[in-house]
């Protein structure tokens, strides 16, 4: 009897539901929210006080049922309003993620079958044999250098299908390994230090140097890594203790089988050994290629490249490259197909083994590829619907004519829906920066510690949102459902709010 009562009781619903119910919310808001825009400069930020309501666009079930489709793709629309003027809108589309997405599941695909990911992992788990936990903070540090240097999100989808096996062998769980990427990366992009994707597009729209306020945001950064690497670090310490306090323990034996986790005495073979170096200079190579150089005055691979290209034959083979510094996601795209390919030459797969493992590859992964276009959705809808622009002047409204302190707390709070909304760091930047830094000189806040509580805020909402395609990407490849990460994330979350708050206020004592 207790069986049937837990079947049917309630079960969250999957990560598309999730996401086509939000796109149908924001596309009943169309119809009682008034559409709005403001105007733009020459960069394309949004200039403070020029909002004005404009005719409407509601969303119907055609509209929401195409989101997911121009989320995709990225769409432009061009209204005509009745007084004659237009309205162009413009949604970046999820597809050179979700493109990377699959050439990362092609490429772990044809490194699988080598059988050098199995073996490795194996001797991962030996080498670190009584001293597991010591890998939480080593590599979540390292995540959390990728997040404040280059604001690594998606990319970090390569490195789940790598993790969780390696996790799951020392004895914990798919949540400590989702998390150790996923907080390690998010919180490094809460606390970004540097990151051009969002430190850098909104001090350029606040007209300010990159290096204001860092600070206050190195300070951001040491709090909140510490206090997450203990979080992580004292979860995986209970299921250490009792495998029974792991949330997903109902699921271990079958995650176990999904991510074909295996003990294994065998040597690495000399092909293997190959395979697995070219697989680890992958990932090096990619993290190097998208740190921005030439904004630490690195040029050094700007050199190397054209020093290359101006190679008589080298150069015609190079082609037209960009040096490593300048790559995103096309070129790391091109990256793992490239090296996927190197790997089945060096181990001898025939052509048809090897476009058997890496279509399988891509398969495996074809579902996280789709939820960031779904997810990318949301953005179209709220665009075209033309609510995004009254949400930004309800939050230039009342945040104005405020005392320092009320007025970070206040700009703080009202990050979090709207990085719900706008998930996009730069594009929550691009969109709101160029307002909110100059109502918060008339409150005495220095624009730089409006970027730090944009920041900050956002941060925290894309370890959470299910709106934002990292986080449903992450879950999706971990098999966790949301519910579930919310509920380890409970805490933590709520720690890093408080905390917030109190730096930030401290902040504008000085």
């Amino acid at each position: 009897m207790a069986e049937e009562k837990a079947k049917k009781g309630f079960k969250m619903p999957s990560s598309f539901t999730v996401l086509f119910i939000i796109i149908g919310l924001m596309a009943i808001l169309t119809w009682f929210v008034p559409a709005g825009q403001y105007e733009t400069n020459e960069e394309g930020n949004l200039v403070a006080g020029t909002y004005e309501q404009v005719e409407a666009n509601q969303q119907g079930i055609y509209e929401v049922m195409m989101a997911p489709v121009y989320g995709m793709l990225g769409k432009d629309t061009v209204l005509e309003q009745e007084n004659g003027d237009v309205i162009e809108v413009h949604t970046d589309g999820a597809i050179e993620v979700s493109f990377f997405i699959l050439m990362v599941g092609g490429f772990l695909g044809v490194v699988t079958e080598t059988g050098a990911l199995d073996i490795g992992i194996a001797s991962v788990v030996k080498k670190y044999h009584g001293r597991e936990k010591m890998l939480i903070p080593i590599l979540m540090v390292l995540f959390a250098l990728g997040g404040t240097t280059y604001g690594m999100g998606e990319e970090t989808m390569a490195f789940y299908p790598l993790l969780i096996p390696v996790m799951m062998s020392v004895g914990f769980d798919t949540i400590t390994a989702v998390a150790i990427i996923l907080v390690g990366s998010q919180i490094g992009c809460l606390a970004s230090t540097v990151n051009p994707f969002a430190t850098g597009v909104a001090s350029d729209a606040a007209n300010i140097g990159i290096a204001e306020g860092i600070g206050w945001r190195l300070v951001f950064f040491v709090v909140m890594v510490a206090l997450s690497i203990f979080y992580v670090y004292n979860y995986a310490s209970k299921i250490e203790k009792d495998p029974t306090a792991s949330l997903v323990y109902s699921k271990r034996e079958e995650d176990l089988a999904f991510f074909k986790v295996k003990e294994t005495d065998a040597d690495l073979n000399k092909k293997q050994k190959r395979a697995l170096r070219l697989f680890a200079l992958t990932f090096v190579i990619m993290v190097i290629s998208l740190i921005p150089w030439t904004n630490f005055k690195v040029s050094i691979f700007e050199s190397i490249n054209n020093g290359i290209q101006n190679i008589p034959v080298l150069g015609m083979i190079f082609g037209h490259s960009l040096p490593l510094g300048e790559w995103y996601f096309p070129e790391i795209t091109m990256l793992f197909l490239m090296m996927a390919i190197f790997v089945g030459l060096i181990s001898d797969m025939g052509e048809e083994r090897f476009l058997t493992v890496f279509m399988n590859g891509v398969a495996d992964l074809m579902s996280v590829a789709l939820i960031c276009a779904v997810a990318r959705g949301i953005q179209v809808i709220m665009n075209d619907g033309l609510i995004t622009a009254t949400i930004l002047n309800f939050g230039e409204n009342s945040l104005s004519g405020l005392s320092s302190g009320v007025f970070i707390i206040l700009t703080y709070l009202f990050y979090l829906p709207l990085s719900f909304l706008i998930p996009s760091t730069s594009g929550l930047a691009g969109a709101t920066i160029g307002i909110m830094a100059p109502l918060g000189e008339f409150a005495n806040v220095p624009k730089h510690l409006v970027i730090t509580a944009f920041q900050a805020a956002s941060g925290i909402l894309n370890l959470l949102a299910p709106t934002s395609g990292i986080v449903m990407g992450a879950l999706a490849l971990g098999r966790i459902d949301i519910g579930t990460w919310w509920k380890f994330m409970g805490k933590l979350a709520g720690y890093i709010v408080v905390l917030s708050i109190a730096i930030l206020v401290i902040a504008t004592l000085f």
